[in-house]
């Protein structure tokens, strides 16, 4: 099982850049960057509030749960994750 973070979509659905929404959010540009592009392995919920109040959205539209086995039983999944 692998959980993607989506947080470049709902940026760019939102049209806010990586300076502008750690500002709002209080989070270094490094970490708000290793969650932007899919490294990041925990985020505290006190986090994932300020992003979804900063982008006025909700934790699904962040994070997405993807299965690591397809139906073939390989390993791979959706996305190739």
């Amino acid at each position: 099982m692998a959980i993607i973070i989506n947080l470049d979509v709902m940026m760019a659905k939102r049209k806010k850049g990586l300076t502008e929404l750690a500002g709002e959010v209080d989070i270094t540009m490094a970490n708000l960057s290793i969650l932007k592009n899919n490294k990041a392995k925990a985020i505290r919920f006190t986090t994932l509030e300020a992003i979804c109040k900063a982008l006025d959205c909700q934790p699904g539209d962040i994070l997405q749960y993807v299965d690591n086995e397809d139906k073939d039983g390989e390993m791979g999944g959706k996305n190739g994750r």
